[in-house]
């Protein structure tokens, strides 16, 4: 049975919202209070929990969760959700510690990608690959599959009328596209990840063993708040990176300009907007995932994906047709529960359809904006879950767990027990995706270059020698 390792790191827009006469807050002064619970734990603010996920406080005052290592789409996406309530903890502390200043502020995260101002912050997916893999020769079929994937996992955005230059078509009047994400990409394939913004990084940084493996970085991504969106998400594109590593055809179609055709295909709600190849001839978006989600189907009839989790991808592919058909016929109310795009313009039309605004309307503004709010109860997606209007793949006590308890079926399973005893023993230490140290250099470093293991006895020895 092939296993294979994944991890996503998510970027958490921040802001507040002051009583009337409170002092305002910038971004940099919120991160501050979020963060001082873990700079008095930790004494900094980068840190790895005892679930082996690192939190930290990124560029721009972002706090950014990226998971352990993941090996099966159900651990994964618990410990995805996971990371929504350790930050959302955070802001709660904060606005305690506010009040108790006399700062009357409601601090606000939200799983998105874009601002009020227009900047964008990202959701990076990370899939182990076998080192021989090259990741450039991979772009010619990766880059269609990346620009299309959009329309079966965008989060959804009302985008401002465009001006001349953007790349696109300029229009003055608002609209609304699959993707939040598509409107920053500026490269096809680059080792960059904040200056060019890629849709394939080739950033060798596997963090492992490099004569074994290589991580590809995906950051052309939506953050994603629906379960079954994030399960297809991952599913989707590590069914196409296996079949890529395996030396499966695919047919040929490579994008002639894929920076100019993913704004272009977020911003088609039919699908049917044409892309052009470097052949000369055209596809639509939905042709192209056609051709890839047929790719799928026949790895999966000659037996790929043997693992245990392949009921999970199951529903993802059938979801996957789904959406497409979706697209297609236009009824896109059919995956409003199951797609986050989808579920939250059926929001907007609601709204619509009883107010008769337009999109350029402030109310619209905000439920695009809030349906990213982490804060249950107050975020509308929350809403939506606890009123059992969107799909579920994990239950609470997962997610719950996750908090606390690294993944048990890959090296994070390492990482967790050697915080948890090194906390407990009341030592320093400093840890990394690959090392496990003791920070008075009394015990040796370890070095764990396999992300598949689970057990090894010079971290038992290390943990043995902590309390010493």
């Amino acid at each position: 049975m092939i296993r294979r390792i994944v991890g996503i790191e998510t970027e958490f827009g921040i802001t507040s919202v002051g009583a009337e006469g409170s002092r305002a807050l910038g971004a940099d002064e919120i991160a501050r209070y979020l963060f001082r619970p873990v700079v008095d734990r930790w004494r900094s603010s980068n840190v790895f929990l005892t679930n082996g996920a690192r939190l930290y406080l990124d560029v721009g005052s972002h706090p950014e969760y990226a998971t352990a290592e993941c090996d099966g789409l159900r651990q994964l996406i618990a410990h995805d959700r996971a990371g929504e309530r350790i930050v959302d903890d955070l802001a709660l502390r904060a606005e305690e510690s506010l009040a108790a200043e006399g700062i009357d502020t409601k601090v606000y995260l939200f799983k998105n990608n874009t601002d009020s101002a227009g900047n964008s912050y990202g959701c990076h997916e990370n899939y182990l690959l076998d080192r021989s893999t090259q990741i450039r020769s991979l772009g010619t079929v990766l880059l269609p599959f990346l620009v299309t994937r959009q329309l079966i996992c965008g989060a959804g955005k009302i985008l401002p009328g465009t001006p001349a230059g953007s790349g696109v078509m300029a229009t003055d009047e608002p609209t609304y596209c699959f993707s939040q994400r598509a409107e920053h990409m500026w490269d096809g394939v680059s080792s960059a990840t904040t200056r060019s913004r890629p849709l394939i990084n080739t950033r060798d940084e596997p963090h492992a063993d490099s004569t074994r493996f290589r991580r590809m970085h995906v950051i052309v991504g939506d953050s994603t708040m629906t379960e079954t969106t994030t399960l297809l998400k991952v599913a989707s594109t590590r069914l196409v990176l296996e079949m890529l590593e395996a030396g499966i055809e695919i047919r040929p179609m490579a994008v002639t300009h894929p920076v100019r055709a993913i704004r272009e295909v977020s911003r088609d709600l039919t699908g049917t907007c044409p892309v052009s190849l470097t052949d000369g001839t055209t596809m639509t978006a939905l042709e192209i995932q056609r051709e890839f989600l047929g790719a799928v189907h026949r790895y999966l009839d000659a037996g790929g994906w043997d693992r245990d989790d392949r009921p999970d991808v199951e529903r993802a592919v059938a979801l996957w047709e789904r959406v497409l058909d979706a697209i297609e016929t236009g009824d896109h109310d059919s995956v409003a529960s199951d797609i986050d795009w989808a579920a939250k313009l059926r929001l907007i039309r609601r709204v619509q359809d009883k107010t008769g605004v337009d999109l350029a309307h402030p109310r619209l503004a905000q439920i695009d904006l809030t349906y990213h709010d982490i804060r249950p109860g107050r975020g509308l997606h929350s809403v939506l879950e606890r009123r059992g209007l969107v799909s579920r793949v994990v239950d609470d006590d997962s997610i719950e767990q996750a908090r606390t308890v690294a993944p048990q079926t890959t090296r994070a399973a390492l990482r967790g027990r050697f915080i948890d005893a090194a906390t407990e023993a009341g030592r320093d230490f400093t840890v990394d995706w690959v090392h496990l140290k003791v920070a008075d250099g009394t015990l040796p470093t370890v070095t764990c270059g396999d992300p598949f293991t689970t057990e090894d006895p010079r971290v038992d020895e290390l943990i043995a020698g902590l309390g010493r």
